[in-house]
């Protein structure tokens, strides 16, 4: 499986409305629930005002297109992190999945996924 480097630095915040988010944007994740509006984008766009932020992530994705039969292949890479003592924080859209690690840990994480076997770009 490869996976691909993300090459800016990312922020996990909270906003207050929808209308706080820049959709005219290059990465940006929003999950909505009837408790919070969560928002991942990269860290010169994220809005000015947030109801809570936090800067310093970087990402990669699992490259292609996913089928939805696939079973385990978060709890493989997380479990891989995990064993090293590096948390995630997982977004996953249609096609593929993206895990977000601590930018002080990226080169650590993708050390150890490439000595579990992952190829990366």
């Amino acid at each position: 499986m490869e996976l691909q480097k993300l090459p800016h630095e990312l922020t996990v915040c909270k906003v207050a409305g929808i209308s706080d988010v820049n959709f005219d944007t290059g990465l940006c994740f929003v999950g909505k629930t009837n408790e919070e509006i969560s928002l991942v984008c990269e860290t010169r766009d994220a809005p000015a005002r947030t109801v809570a932020r936090d800067d310093g992530w970087r990402g990669f994705r699992i490259r292609g297109t996913l089928d939805f039969s696939l079973i385990g292949v978060l709890s493989k890479l997380s479990g891989i992190l995990a064993a090293e003592g590096i948390g995630i924080f997982a977004v996953s859209t249609y096609n593929t999945d993206y895990i977000l690690v601590k930018s002080e840990n990226f080169d650590r994480a993708l050390s150890a996924l490439s000595a579990n076997g992952y190829d990366i770009t």
